[in-house]
């Protein structure tokens, strides 16, 4: 279940209010149901981009079809993400300073209300949010500015967290094995966490001497090894065997969809994608993924969907939306 978020919340009291009727007038495309009658099965939980008073709020669609009618909150997210009873919410705070803020919100029981646990102060531009199958570990990846390495590109600064709990710190500070070597760049970066079902092994992105790499992390080790390159914004299978990624082209302003078989080491480049695909995929089954695509004509996104089959064609699955997440 997802809160409605009233404008002045304090950091650790939300107002959780059961989505009613009114939205049904708002001035969007998409036909708009109660969140309840969304919450009674498997579903996909967004950020909505229509081009309308809710743009930006978060919403949910049924799985069994995520085209039809969506639940609309008073959550409003840059980036958003569930898993197992939580979510993570990344917002840009505007004013005469602007701020960034995670939020993490939780439910005890199915159908309770939310309530907010936990809330950190970012230090830049939310870029990436998951969370662990269980729901009890989350990730943060922002945008910084100010690294004395940086002379062009980017710099990330990646977070993970108990929900309610300790932090593990930035994840640059981990050990850092690369090919087999312990070393310590000044210029490394590490964003787009995905976690494993152990509530410790996770993997993310690495980024030095400009080179990425696929890195298995421990939070127990505080250890990050690289076991492939070319590899970013990762994201695990849910039987864990594979993970989705963005592939670069050579000039690395184009990424195109692929998996890698952990296990074999092979990867399938999902061809029948001609877009350049900018986000961190989400799996939608063992067969199938998302990831959002803004329209070529308009500021919009849309989640679309593609079978991992090298090339199947990809579709609209949920029209004005961004940042799916699948909760079953």
């Amino acid at each position: 279940m997802v809160v409605l978020v009233t404008a002045g919340v304090t950091a650790y009291a939300l107002s959780a209010i059961a989505e009613n009727d009114r939205r049904t007038s708002r001035a969007t495309d998409a036909t708009t149901t109660s969140l309840t009658q969304v919450e009674e099965g498997p579903r996909i939980l967004f950020r909505h981009t229509g081009r309308d008073a809710d743009y930006g709020h978060v919403g949910a669609v049924a799985l069994a079809d995520p085209g039809g009618p969506r639940a609309l909150t008073d959550l409003s997210c840059d980036r958003v993400y569930a898993r197992a009873g939580s979510v993570s919410c990344l917002t840009t705070e505007r004013g005469v300073v602007t701020r960034y803020r995670a939020t993490d919100l939780a439910t005890s029981t199915p159908g309770a209300r939310w309530r907010e646990v936990d809330g950190v102060d970012l230090p830049g531009l939310p870029s990436r949010t998951r969370i662990s199958p269980d729901g009890r570990l989350v990730s943060s990846t922002v945008f910084v500015n100010g690294d004395s390495y940086m002379v062009s590109g980017f710099s990330t600064r990646t977070v993970v967290r108990r929900i309610g709990g300790a932090s593990y710190g930035d994840l640059e500070k981990f050990r850092l094995v690369v090919d087999g070597r312990r070393v310590a760049p000044a210029d490394r970066n590490v964003w787009g966490v995905t976690f494993a079902a152990d509530d410790r092994t996770f993997y993310a992105t690495v980024a030095t001497g400009g080179r990425t790499y696929l890195a298995r992390g421990d939070l127990a080790e505080r250890s990050l090894t690289t076991i492939a390159d070319h590899v970013e914004c990762p994201s695990l299978s849910p039987d864990g065997t594979r993970i989705a990624f963005k592939e670069a082209d050579k000039d690395g302003t184009r990424w195109t969809p692929a998996v890698l078989d952990l296990a074999t080491g092979r990867r399938t480049v999902l061809a029948g994608e001609t877009h350049s695909i900018d986000d961190q995929i989400e799996w939608l089954d063992d067969d199938t993924v998302l990831y959002g695509l803004e329209r070529e004509d308009e500021p919009v996104s849309d989640v679309w969907s593609l079978d991992t089959e090298p090339t199947a064609t990809p579709r609209v699955l949920v029209p004005e939306a961004a940042s799916p997440a699948v909760l079953r």
